[in-house]
């Protein structure tokens, strides 16, 4: 039988009754925007975030999440009194407001910095763990720097202490993109409640997914969570007052309640997929590659089990013929991608994460994986590399 990379049919198999009961729920009561549905949800997660029940604000998206998280912690396009006679390779420094981010991340990381008119500086990861280095980042960080954006990827989160200690020695926001990392936790505490604030996608193959877009921005300052709750809904909190001007960002009670239904799992299933990635690490220990490692002070929950190899486009087109549904990401880095090409990186500016680039593979991982699968996973890698 084909091994999928990811299996959402068998995840509903398993909670099926609560799924169809919650849907039938809210096509019961017709409240279909926000409502309690919604409210309900941002507690339980929150929760589940060890923060308060005010600290969550249920969204369309994780791209519209980094998007208010932005606006509430004010990054724009610039200010008056940041100093424009200063100009770099990259076109910094020169009164428009920077953001630091990794290059090795998704596109949205980057792109909502763009589009309010500021500009993503990227900056190498650590090779071990694939996030943002915490000792590149204050080379990049200038007179315009605003905020820092570490991404938490394929569920293991970024190095906490040093980025917090850096953003706070600069006067910077820390903007945690957990987009991959639900229920990871950094020293013991969960991601998200670590900076200023942050944010989670729901998309449908994250560790938490819904059934269609939807996200979560979380953060411990009231204010910032009060904006971005203004933001989300047309600027208002009564129907026809609109108090800023605002998005259409609301999160859909039907996608919040099939959430809530399945939040209860999470726990499980993120042990579940950290008990496949050690079921992994044993089955692939003698093979020619490079297995994820967690950092002895972090909890990897494993959104993606991501091993680097030669010749991996190679193998990515075995697998796929042996049914397995193996995966990259991410192949191109984003200050190579032909969008960012105006800031001026060239190949080899940084080697961390072209390396990664041209070496990652994420293999099949879901909770209701089996030890067969994983087996025949690893027996399919071994026979590529004795061919």
């Amino acid at each position: 039988m084909p091994i999928p990379l990811v299996d959402l049919k068998a995840q509903y198999q398993a909670i099926k009754p609560e799924i169809d009961a919650a849907i039938a729920r809210v096509i019961g009561h017709c409240g279909f925007i926000l409502g309690e549905e919604v409210r309900r949800f941002e507690a339980d997660f929150a929760a589940f975030c060890d923060l308060p029940a005010a600290a969550a604000v249920g969204v369309d998206s994780g791209t519209a999440a980094l998007h208010l998280a932005l606006l509430a912690c004010g990054v724009g396009a610039g200010d008056d009194e940041t100093p424009s006679r200063l100009t770099s390779r990259h076109g910094g420094r020169d009164g428009v407001s920077e953001v630091i981010v990794p290059s090795h991340t998704f596109i949205a990381t980057a792109s909502n910095i763009s589009h309010l008119g500021a500009r993503p500086v990227f900056v190498d990861i650590d090779l071990d763990t694939y996030n943002l280095d915490p000792a590149k980042i204050e080379a990049a960080i200038t007179p315009c720097t605003r905020a820092i954006i570490p991404v938490h990827l394929y569920g293991q989160p970024a190095d906490m202490a040093p980025i917090l200690d850096i953003a706070r020695r600069h006067g910077l926001r820390v903007i945690e993109d957990a987009a991959q990392a639900h229920g990871a936790t950094y020293r013991g505490q969960k991601v998200g409640g670590l900076g200023d604030v942050g944010i989670f996608s729901f998309y449908p193959g994250k560790n938490l997914g819904a059934y269609g877009d939807a996200g979560m921005l979380v953060s411990r300052d009231p204010q910032i969570a009060d904006t971005a709750r203004l933001l989300r809904d047309h600027g208002r909190r009564d129907k026809y007052e609109h108090l800023i001007e605002g998005y259409n960002y609301r999160l859909d009670a039907l996608q919040a309640a099939i959430l809530g239904a399945k939040l209860p799992h999470l726990g499980a299933w993120n042990a579940q997929r950290r008990h496949h990635a050690a079921a992994y690490n044993a089955a692939l220990a003698d093979l020619e590659l490079v297995r994820p490692i967690e950092a002895p002070d972090r909890t990897h929950v494993y959104h993606l089990y991501v091993v680097r190899v030669e010749r991996r486009d190679e193998l990515l087109a075995y697998l796929k013929v042996q049914g397995i549904g193996a995966g990259v990401h991410y192949p191109i880095p984003l200050h190579r991608q032909p969008a960012y090409r105006h800031l001026g990186y060239r190949p080899g500016d940084f080697p961390a994460t072209e390396r990664a680039a041209n070496e990652v593979l994420s293999l099949p991982m879901y909770p209701e994986l089996t030890p067969a699968q994983i087996a025949e996973v690893a027996a399919a890698i071994g026979d590529f590399q004795k061919a």
